[in-house]
């Protein structure tokens, strides 16, 4: 059966750099705090883009096991961090609009949150409206003045090498990741390391020859897609963290935690309706298979 978007892993490769972070995270997950429902905010959003209505019909081939949340929900964070640290994942990286947007504001309970289950908090600085290499410099000296230290750019391409090289030279006490497959323009740019994402184009066939591009370079002196791939019951998550652990990579990411609308999530899901299911993953059926995935990453995070 073809399903929409799905959950895969994702390689991130931490280019040798000055300053690496002692006893840094050796997986992460990127986690999306932009849900929101009548009942928390008196409004929806996210579960209803491409025009769907919830709470019964959102923008998901899934459906959440805790239904369409609210991420300002103390309870649903406190919840998914418990869901995360169980599953053996280092970091969360909270998705982030700019300041004072919405993903702004949830960003210090999201904190919170992940720190009652030792969790450390990265961002991944979205492409905003307005966003600009100087707006970006401003940002981190904020978000490194809440205590994060890594920071995932999404999008890197959209500004030069040489631009990003402003930043990247000052001594902020951040690791910088920028989201591109091109090496040579991490290196140039100055990044720590880079990260795919998109795992319908990157996939784990890719990720031994992305571990030696970028092992050659030496850092210092440098939803409405159609594509699909099909989850195979858990094989092709299986696939990608053996791929990952062959390639010798520093630092895995997860794609994603709760991104519903791509269907990438390995959140809980349930079990019944109209809705796809985890249904079958690792040969567990309904009920429970609605943890499928977060058993599964907590298998393969004990082995990493």
């Amino acid at each position: 059966m073809r399903r929409s978007p799905l959950l895969a892993i994702v390689l991130l490769l931490a280019l040798p750099a000055p300053g690496a972070h002692a006893g840094a995270p050796k997986t992460a997950i990127f986690f999306y705090p932009w849900y929101s429902n009548m009942r928390h905010d008196g409004h929806y959003s996210h579960w209803t883009q491409g025009g769907h209505t919830p709470p019964f019909d959102i923008a998901s081939a899934f459906f959440p096991a805790r239904g369409p949340y609210s991420s300002g929900d103390p309870r649903v964070l406190r919840a998914q961090m418990k869901d995360i640290a169980a599953a053996g994942v280092d970091e969360v990286v909270s998705s982030w609009w700019g300041r004072g947007s919405p993903e702004d504001k949830r960003l210090a309970a999201v904190m919170r949150a992940a720190k009652r289950r030792s969790l450390r908090v990265a961002i991944q600085l979205e492409p905003y409206e307005g966003r600009s290499i100087d707006s970006i410099a401003a940002d981190l000296v904020y978000i490194r003045g809440l205590g994060i230290r890594d920071v995932y750019i999404y999008r890197s391409n959209d500004f030069r090498a040489d631009e990003w090289t402003q930043i990247t030279r000052q001594p902020m006490g951040l690791r910088l990741f920028g989201q591109t497959s091109l090496v040579g323009f991490a290196a140039r740019a100055g990044f720590a390391g880079f990260y795919p994402y998109d795992i319908v184009v990157y996939d784990a066939a890719k990720f031994d020859r992305l571990c030696t591009q970028a092992r050659s370079y030496d850092a210092a002196a440098a939803t409405g897609d159609t594509h699909v791939k099909d989850r195979l019951n858990g094989a092709t998550y299986d696939s990608m963290w053996s791929a990952a652990l062959r390639a010798g990579a520093d630092l895995v990411t997860i794609t994603s935690y709760n991104e519903w609308g791509e269907g990438t999530q390995i959140e809980p899901a349930g079990h019944g309706g109209r809705y796809e299911t985890y249904d079958g993953a690792y040969g567990l059926h309904g009920r429970a298979a609605d943890r499928a995935y977060i058993r599964r990453t907590a298998y393969w995070t004990s082995r990493f």
